[in-house]
């Protein structure tokens, strides 16, 4: 597949943290997962790609625009779709108005242009009903959806999503999932997020980031064989695993490498994810 986004040797500081620290990657179009702990450096290479923080060393492109220029640099955040951690929404807005707000500041001059751009990604996040109801007064799932509404508006090529499934209920999430899954179809989506079952549900590829490296890079498929043959079920916790829980069915499910004739398990996306943190820190430690 055709290379939309590239980054190289991308290292940022602060203080004496490295937040990301020589960062090389490849995205194409479709939805991929960036997993990691809190403080691996998620939302910090999102800004940068996001073009919201110059890194201190590297370089990216995105859709063939490089950012170092400011022409460049302007064709990237007309190209770009960017949901934030934490969406600064003013409360006294409706729907309609704070999306709409958004479509001006990407340069959408054509009021009526612009109004049919917004009232179809309002009806496409399914806030048609609500769109002229004031912000403080829409629930959290349909904030988060007035906020990806703002992102998609325009149709950019590339979509930054920054844990949009958080604090979300089972149904809000499934909606939202539904909503990235589409938004993926012809564009590129990269989404960060503490939850492995959104990865194996929506995403072609996963990055797995911490302590602002990549620490993997392929496919949710690959990443489940990371643990191939290291999650073994016991009556008890094994003290040797890296991790252990007792499941519902009253055994212990046990992560990291199991003892000879071990009762072994088929692994899952999480349990590949775990085992390649677990990898890594074990490397720092050496």
């Amino acid at each position: 597949m055709t290379v939309t986004v590239s980054a190289s040797g991308l290292t940022l500081r602060y203080g004496g943290t490295a937040a990301l620290d020589e960062v090389t990657l490849r995205l194409t179009e479709g939805v991929t997962g960036l997993l990691g702990p809190n403080g691996a450096g998620k939302t910090t290479l999102l800004r940068v790609l996001a073009t919201a923080v110059p890194p201190d060393r590297g370089a990216f492109s995105v859709l063939g625009h490089d950012p170092s220029t400011t022409a460049g640099r302007q064709n990237v955040r007309r190209a770009l779709g960017y949901l934030p951690q934490n969406p600064g929404f003013h409360p006294d807005f409706t729907a309609f108005e704070f999306v709409d707000y958004v479509a001006i500041l990407k340069e959408m001059t054509d009021r009526g242009a612009r109004h049919r751009e917004v009232r179809r990604i309002l009806d496409a996040v399914d806030l048609s009903e609500v769109r002229g109801r004031r912000i403080k007064r829409l629930s959290g799932g349909m904030r988060q959806r007035v906020a990806l509404a703002a992102a998609l508006v325009g149709d950019p090529g590339f979509l930054v999503l920054d844990e949009p499934t958080v604090g979300l209920d089972p149904e809000q999430r499934m909606r939202f999932r539904e909503l990235i899954a589409q938004a993926g179809e012809g564009r590129t989506v990269l989404l960060s997020t503490h939850q492995t079952e959104d990865v194996a549900m929506l995403c072609h590829r996963v990055i797995v980031m911490a302590q602002g490296r990549l620490r993997f890079e392929g496919t949710p498929a690959e990443l489940t064989a990371q643990a191939a043959g290291r999650v073994w079920s016991s009556a008890e916790r094994d003290p040797a695993a890296r991790a252990g829980w007792r499941t519902g069915l009253g055994t212990f499910r046990n992560v990291g490498d199991p003892p000879e004739g071990a009762d072994l398990l088929e692994p899952t996306l999480e349990d590949g994810y775990l085992l390649t943190l677990d990898d890594a820190s074990a490397e720092v430690a050496a």
